[in-house]
């Protein structure tokens, strides 16, 4: 797979560097574009929590598009190096935090802010998203009022949750990847 690259906004066409190896999964295209078009105008002024990093495609997008925030967690250091790198490459970094540090104990902190959105995608195949969406619906003080919650997997991963916080309004499937989008009940 090439390098991912920003596709609308400010942004567009700027080619991010990859992290090497397969500790990420890259988002496609199709399913990014998508993702940005159900999320809309209400982008602008927004912010965006990006709980698996990777190469910082989704968050940067975000930004590229008018969020005015973006906060990446990313458990790997040499992931992290490229989401700054990427961040540089797009002059977003004053718009930006990069912390290093694993999803789940950063849903167990204080918050700190609240975000507009919450974007899950995790290594695939080991319920990962599973237990960072029933983390954050116990604490899902992270998210605002009128907030949600986005999970990238892949179909196959998908399993019922009982969730006290958080109901699923929409799904999209696109090639091998699904996008769940959650809300405040």
């Amino acid at each position: 797979m090439s390098n991912p690259r920003i596709i609308g906004g400010k942004a567009r066409g700027i080619r991010l560097d990859a992290v090497p190896g397969d500790i990420t999964r890259p988002i496609t295209d199709r399913a990014k574009e998508a993702l940005f078009n159900i999320i809309g105008a209400d982008i602008q002024n927004s912010t965006f929590l990006d709980l698996f990093g990777g190469t910082g495609s989704v968050g940067i997008e975000a930004l590229s598009r008018g969020a005015s925030y973006a906060r990446f967690i990313e458990i790997s250091s040499i992931a992290a190096k490229k989401i700054h790198l990427n961040l540089n490459k797009t002059h977003f970094s004053s718009q930006a935090e990069v912390l290093c540090m694993d999803a789940m104990k950063y849903i167990q902190s204080p918050v700190q802010k609240k975000f507009d959105y919450v974007y899950i995608a995790p290594p695939q195949y080991k319920e990962l998203w599973l237990e960072t969406l029933q983390l954050l619906d116990d604490h899902h003080f992270h998210l605002s009022d009128d907030g949600w919650v986005i999970a990238q997997i892949d179909p196959i991963e998908e399993g019922a949750l009982r969730l006290t916080h958080f109901e699923v309004f929409d799904q999209r499937k696109y090639g091998n990847t699904l996008l769940l989008f959650y809300f405040h009940k």
